[in-house]
């Protein structure tokens, strides 16, 4: 697997209250990565960048939503978010470190 590519994968942390409510019971971290992103690749990612052990890794493709202001019709992007789940005794802080 390139180096390079492995850095890309993962593009940010998503934050939502269904994110932190699976990473504060399930030791869940969720992320927004490359919609042609595969499971191992999320996985080596997320292990290499932040030195954890992952359990699993499990995907969903979210489909952008249609949204319109007056006779303006759009739709946002498709993504793609990876629930990450940490093996016991790892953790990974997504804003850092606080007091």
């Amino acid at each position: 697997m390139n180096q390079e590519r492995l850095m890309r994968v993962l593009l940010a942390p998503h934050v939502s209250e269904k994110a932190n409510l699976c990473t504060e019971q399930n030791n869940t971290v969720v992320f927004k990565v490359l919609r042609d992103a595969e499971k191992h690749e999320i996985k080596t990612a997320v292990e290499k960048l932040f030195d954890v052990k992952v359990e699993r890794v499990t995907t969903v493709n979210v489909k952008g939503k249609q949204k319109g202001q007056g006779l303006k019709k759009g739709r946002r992007s498709d993504w793609k978010k990876a629930y990450i789940k940490l093996a016991a005794g790892n953790a990974i802080s997504v804003f850092g470190d606080q007091a």
